[in-house]
Formats: structure tokens, C-alpha cells, sequence
């Protein structure tokens, strides 16, 4: 079958975060730092996607509204005709973000925790942070900017349904919710592995570090197939390493082989979501969130049922990916 020419990239322009969220996949901190990309280096990789046929990328951290350079970056994505979407913890917006963030095609993403402002600062360890998160998504809201938002299942008891009505209670349109991925710190002692992946990485899509490394998923970070200071990203997608992931995770994962049409079940257009390939859609009733955007279909709220899996920490609840 033809490889899938890559549609979508994770940018995480910096590792640098003002939270250290329990659960963080990327393990990121205020010990972080923005990496050896220089803003040249970002503008190069975002003209190599578009070159490559890529039409979305999201700006990811760390938290990538702490990146300085975040505003020119999501304006010289436009200027290459993209679809952007930011994933922020929306507690640190200054007025230049909220700028580029008010362009066209351009849109946001959040993660929310809990209603109650203890239990989602419990899973930031960032006291006040719930109330900041919350202050922005009004904000947002106001401004007409575009936006979605991720209640992850983070904790034991924690008010996850109460906080995804929360959302939708006001104004919010699309709300979704997701599992906790066995990645990171939430990892505990485990080592990463390849069968909690979904199996689709690097196919029609690929991330960047902030030192430039290349993978084929954010999740997948053990894995890396080159890195652009020193390879092209032509070179690095239809590359010997990334070959080489590519076979191991079809051999893990032979229910993820794309289908005979070319098109598997995790690419941005039918985008599931840009950050996870299988959330669980929690949408108001007279809302038609994405994946079903251009589709007139209205979602009812959904969950389905989870198996726990356990971590180091005992309030870290999550499931197999």
C-alpha cells in the first residue's frame, strides 16, 4: 500500500511549563527549557511541512504560550495556507497570543480537570491555576476565538462529568474527554511501551522536539527517526528509521493497518482530535463538534466504559491506550 503523505505535526516549540501536571506525557516543568530551536529553525521546519502537503499542525509544550516567539510562528503558518491549533493550559495569555489566536483558522485547545478548583489544581500542582484556566476560557469565549476542551480522568474521584458540564454550561461547544496515557510521569516507574500506543504514528503524521528530534507521535518519544538541524524532513518521513517504526508498530498493532481506501481513522480531517486518536466526544446537544465538522450530524454526549490501570501514584487513574 502507498505511504500516506504526512498531513499533520506536533510542533512542541518549547518544554518549558509554568505546571507540572501529575500526568504530563511530555514530563514537562519549570526545570524546562525552550530547546536548541531557534525561531529560524521553526519557520525552516514549518516550511518543510507545508512543502511536504502538511495542512495542520498544533503548538505544543511545555506550555507553547510561554514561547516568545509563538505569535510569529502561528502567523508564518498562516502565511503557509495552515490550520493551527494551539493546546495551552490557558493560564498565562498575553495579549499578542490572544491576537494571533483571534486569526483566521486558527483555534484552541485546553485540558480541564475539575469543577472544583482543589481537585484540578491537585493535578496541575499549580495552586490557582484552576481559577486562571477558568478566567481564560470565558475570555475566549468572548472574543469568538475557536476552541475545544479535554477533560482528562486524571485522578480517583475526581469530577470529571461535573466538570464537562461545567464547560458546556458556559457556552462551551465541543468538550471531550480521554484517558490518561501511560506516557511520561504517568508512567510512573514503567518504561514506555509500544503496545500503549495506537499504532498509527508517523503514517500521515509526525512531531518535533524542542531539539529538533524527530518522532513518529508525541507519545512515542523513546522513538526517535532523525532530527531536522541536521536532516530534512523529506529525508527523516520517508527515511530508514521511520520505515523501520513503522513495520515494528504494525507488527504490534496489525488492527491499525490503514484501510484499503488510504485513509486510516486518525487523520486530522476526520480529526478525532489533534491530541489523542480516540477521545470520547462530550458535546452539547445543538452542537456538531469535529470530528463531524462540514457534517450536520449532532453528537449526544458519550462516554464509554474505561479499565483501570495502575500507576505509581495511587490517585493517577487512567486506562490502556
Amino acid at each position: 500500500m502507498a505511504l500516506l503523505a504526512p498531513q499533520f505535526a506536533w510542533l512542541e516549540i518549547t518544554g518549558f511549563c509554568n505546571l507540572a501536571c501529575r500526568h504530563c506525557y511530555a514530563g514537562s516543568s519549570p526545570q524546562g527549557d525552550h530547546g536548541s530551536m531557534a525561531a529560524a529553525d521553526w519557520q525552516r521546519v514549518i516550511d518543510e511541512l507545508a512543502a511536504l502537503g502538511v495542512r495542520d499542525v498544533q503548538f505544543i509544550g511545555g506550555e507553547p504560550t510561554l514561547h516568545p516567539d509563538l505569535p510569529r510562528f502561528i502567523r508564518h503558518a498562516r502565511d503557509r495556507h495552515m490550520r493551527i491549533e494551539v493546546f495551552s493550559n490557558l493560564t498565562h495569555i498575553s495579549d499578542a497570543v490572544w491576537d494571533v489566536l483571534r486569526l483566521p483558522d486558527v483555534r484552541l485547545a485546553f485540558s480541564y480537570y475539575s469543577d472544583d478548583p482543589d481537585d484540578h489544581d491537585d493535578v496541575t500542582e499549580g495552586r490557582g491555576s484552576h481559577a486562571r484556566t477558568r478566567a481564560n476560557v470565558e475570555k475566549a469565549l468572548a472574543l469568538g476565538v475557536p476552541m475545544r476542551g479535554s477533560v482528562i480522568n486524571v485522578l480517583q474521584g475526581q469530577r470529571a462529568d461535573q466538570s464537562r458540564r461545567e464547560l458546556l454550561d458556559i457556552g462551551l461547544r465541543d468538550v471531550r474527554t480521554d484517558r490518561v496515557r501511560p506516557f511520561g510521569r504517568a508512567a510512573g516507574e514503567n518504561a514506555p511501551d509500544i503496545a500503549k500506543l495506537c499504532g498509527r504514528c508517523g503514517r500521515n503524521k509526525l512531531a518535533i522536539a524542542p531539539n529538533g528530534s524527530v518522532w513518529p507521535c508525541v507519545f512515542a518519544r523513546w522513538m526517535t527517526v532523525g532530527n531536522v538541524h541536521v536532516q530534512s524532513l523529506q529525508d527523516i518521513y520517508h527515511g530508514v528509521a521511520m520505515q523501520g517504526v513503522r513495520a515494528e508498530l504494525a507488527t504490534v498493532h496489525p488492527e491499525s493497518t490503514p484501510y484499503a481506501s488510504g485513509s486510516p481513522a486518525c487523520l486530522p480531517d476526520c480529526n478525532p482530535s489533534f491530541d489523542t486518536c480516540s477521545p470520547q466526544l462530550a458535546c452539547a446537544p445543538d452542537a456538531a463538534c469535529n470530528p463531524t465538522e462540514g457534517d450536520d450530524r449532532l453528537r449526544e454526549p458519550v462516554m464509554s466504559p474505561h479499565r483501570t490501570v495502575r500507576y505509581s501514584n495511587p490517585r493517577i487513574a487512567g486506562t490502556d491506550c
